[in-house]
């Protein structure tokens, strides 16, 4: 069998794709682009195709389908940026991935921490040669309460790293879990809002999440609340939320994801305009962290990436959404 990777990356997949390629008996066919009309023909003879968080519309799909294949695995767990619809009309089979809790998890409250404690404003001010107190005051996390919004796998994780903090734990989600409600009391989303000083978001981006963090529910929360999003960009209101971080409605703030991001993470922009007003206007306020999705990014979770996305096309199944 065949499979066609799209954004191969010599640096860390690389290594992977030959790791499992050659256990699983595949023959894999590097593509270092992402997917467009144009380069969809390389795919041709390959079952499926392996991709990452770049837009596979319907002319994408129409092509990848003419050219024989039959299944899209994203080697991500979001999967937002494939046009499901497309997908299913062309009976095309589409699966992500799960990966290492830990990745995310860990990073998670690595944000929560600098956060609190106002790294960014410490690091710049001391690149600088500035080693002044005045502004930089932390806060404990022992006396804060965190609300986690989403208690899956990550959701999860996370509770279980701060359970050794001491602080407050409350969570939301549809479906409660017993393993988080071992470490967290559940309450209502609004009720979350209302009495969360961080509140830290593992939801996916479903219509249902979309824009959760609006003008109307950042009124219900803190002045001063602390939000952490490792998510998907989709779940914050962006524009509302500069407003609320001007107005000192948000304290602070780690952006691991932003909307419409799809095109600029992971390329290199320096002294390129990237079109993105909103990302612009975060990266320079003091008390924001905006980073390029990269809360994934461990050595574990891209080795579980490649091997279940090669797996799932070679057995046809895995976490199929489409």
């Amino acid at each position: 069998m065949k499979i066609a990777a799209y954004n191969y990356r010599d640096f860390d997949e690389a290594y992977y794709f030959e790791k499992f390629g050659k256990a699983y008996g595949v023959e894999i066919v590097p593509i270092r682009e992402a997917q467009t009309t144009e380069n969809a023909c390389f795919a041709r003879g390959c079952e499926g195709v392996t991709i990452i968080t770049q837009p596979a519309t319907e002319e994408i799909i129409r092509a990848w389908k003419e050219a024989g294949v039959r299944h899209i695995s994203t080697r991500t767990i979001g999967y937002d940026h494939i046009d499901l619809e497309a997908a299913k009309r062309h009976g095309m089979l589409v699966s992500n991935v799960t990966y290492s809790t830990g990745s995310v998890a860990d990073y998670t409250v690595m944000l929560i921490l600098m956060s609190l404690r106002r790294m960014k404003s410490i690091i710049k001010r001391a690149e600088g040669m500035d080693y002044s107190l005045p502004g930089n005051i932390g806060k404990e996390i022992k006396d804060l309460t965190v609300g986690v919004v989403g208690t899956g796998k990550i959701g999860t994780h996370v509770l279980r790293n701060l359970s050794g903090f001491g602080c407050r734990l409350i969570a939301s989600d549809p479906f409660e879990n017993p393993e988080a409600a071992a470490l967290a009391r559940y309450v209502p989303l609004e009720e979350l809002f209302e009495r969360s000083d961080v509140i830290t978001f593992h939801t996916p981006a479903t219509e249902g999440t979309f824009h959760l963090v609006n003008a109307q529910s950042m009124k219900k929360m803190k002045d001063g609340v602390v939000i952490i999003n490792t998510a998907r960009g989709s779940i914050i209101d962006t524009p509302a939320f500069i407003d609320a971080l001007e107005e000192g409605k948000i304290g602070a703030a780690a952006l691991d994801v932003i909307e419409n991001e799809l095109g600029i993470f992971y390329g290199d922009y320096k002294y390129k305009n990237i079109a993105h007003r909103e990302m612009s206007i975060l990266k320079d306020l003091p008390n924001v962290l905006m980073l390029p999705h990269m809360a994934f990014y461990t050595e574990n979770a891209i080795s579980d990436m490649v091997e279940h996305s090669i797996v799932h096309i070679l057995e046809h199944d895995g976490n199929v959404v489409g």
